[in-house]
C-alpha cells in the first residue's frame, strides 16, 4: 500500500506547507481538470510516467504548456533518440502506488520509487501557485515551488529544475548535459506488456503538446549533475566531479547489499540450497547490484571527460 491522499495532506500540514485543496469529480486530462481549477489562480501541471530500455524510470513535471520532445531529452540524458518511452500503466501501481491519471511529484514520496529520478520545468519557478494532483485526481492542491521543494527535500529528494523545452547539442564535444539524472539504481520488474498508455498527471497522450520548438536554452544548475561545458567555458566555472553524489551512491549501495544479503538467507533458502546457499546469495546479489554498478561507472566516465574536455580548451601553453 502506497501514501493515500489523506496521508500525504497531513504530511504537508506537518510541514507547515502553505497549500489549497479543491475537490472536483475524477478527471483524466488536464483539459478536464481546468474546468473545475482553471480559474482558482495557478498553473496546471502535466506529469509524463517513462522508462528507459533498462528499466530504469522517471518523472517528468511540467506546465502544461510546456512542450516535451522525449527524443530529444532522451538524447539530453545519454539514451539515444529512442531511449525513452512512456512507461506501461500496469508499472503505476508497481512502483508510484498511484492509478492512471495522478502521476505527479508527489507519488516519489513511496519507498517502492526511490530509485525513480525527477526532472522538474524550470518554469514552475516562474508561477505564483501550481497545481497537482495528491496522488488521487478527484482533487487538486495548489502551492508554490518552494512548498514543493520543502516537500521533496522532507523525502530526500534535491529538486533539480530544469529548461525542457532545451535543444542543446549533443556530441563529441558535447556531453549529455542531463546524464547525471539518469537513475543510480534500477528497479528489477517483469517485463509486462507494453501498452501505450496516455499517462501525464490528467491522462493525456504523451504527442499531446509534446513537439519540441527547439529552444536553445542552458537548464538550471542541476545538483551534483554532470555540466555541459560549453556552457560552463562561457561562465567561466569549471565543473567538478561530482563526489558528494558518489559517496551518496556508495552508501545506499551499501545499504541495498546488506538488505539484499539479508533477505536471501531465510529458513526456508537454507533448506532449499544447502551447502549452495553461498553460491546462490551472491549470484542473486550479483544481478540486482550490475546495473547500480555499470551506471556509475559511466558518470564517473562522464565526469573524466568532461573534466578532460575543459582542461584541453582551457590549456595555454607556455611561449618559447
Amino acid at each position: 500500500m502506497g501514501y493515500s491522499k489523506d496521508q500525504l495532506l497531513a504530511r504537508l500540514k506537518e510541514l507547515q506547507i502553505d497549500f489549497s485543496q479543491y475537490e472536483h469529480p475524477v478527471v483524466l486530462t488536464v483539459e478536464a481538470q481546468a474546468k473545475y481549477v482553471g480559474n482558482v489562480g495557478g498553473a496546471l501541471s502535466k506529469n509524463l510516467f517513462l522508462k528507459d530500455k533498462k528499466h530504469r524510470y522517471y518523472v517528468v513535471s511540467a506546465l502544461a504548456d510546456t512542450k516535451v520532445d522525449m527524443k530529444v531529452l532522451s538524447q539530453r540524458l545519454g539514451l539515444g533518440k529512442g531511449g525513452l518511452r512512456m512507461a506501461p500503466e500496469e508499472v503505476l501501481g508497481e512502483i508510484l502506488k498511484v492509478p492512471l491519471g495522478c502521476v505527479t511529484p508527489f507519488a516519489l514520496v513511496n519507498e517502492s520509487a526511490s530509485h525513480v529520478s525527477l526532472l522538474l520545468d524550470k518554469g514552475f519557478k516562474t508561477q505564483e501557485r501550481c497545481i497537482f494532483h495528491p496522488l488521487s485526481n478527484d482533487m487538486s492542491i495548489s502551492l508554490n515551488a518552494f512548498g514543493l521543494d520543502k516537500f521533496l527535500k522532507s523525502i530526500g529528494r534535491d529538486p533539480t529544475y530544469i529548461d525542457l523545452e532545451a535543444n542543446p547539442p549533443v556530441g563529441k564535444d558535447q556531453p549529455p548535459d542531463l546524464a547525471s539524472l539518469v537513475p543510480l539504481g534500477s528497479t528489477v520488474l517483469p517485463d509486462l506488456p507494453e501498452k501505450t498508455p496516455s499517462q501525464d498527471s490528467s491522462g493525456n497522450h504523451p504527442s499531446a503538446g509534446n513537439n519540441s520548438t527547439a529552444v536553445t536554452a542552458k537548464a538550471d544548475k542541476p545538483s551534483s549533475a554532470v555540466q555541459n561545458v560549453k556552457e560552463k567555458s562561457v561562465n567561466g566555472v569549471r565543473p567538478s566531479i561530482p563526489s558528494t553524489d558518489a559517496g551518496k551512491f556508495v552508501e545506499e549501495l551499501l545499504d541495498r547489499t546488506s538488505t539484499l544479503l539479508l533477505s536471501e538467507i531465510s529458513e526456508d533458502s537454507i533448506k532449499r540450497h544447502g551447502g549452495q546457499l553461498g553460491a546462490e546469495v551472491a549470484n542473486n546479489i550479483r544481478k540486482c547490484l550490475r546495473e547500480d554498478l555499470k551506471n556509475l561507472a559511466t558518470i564517473v566516465k562522464n565526469t573524466a571527460y568532461t573534466e578532460g574536455f575543459y582542461a584541453g580548451t582551457h590549456y595555454q601553453p607556455k611561449r618559447l
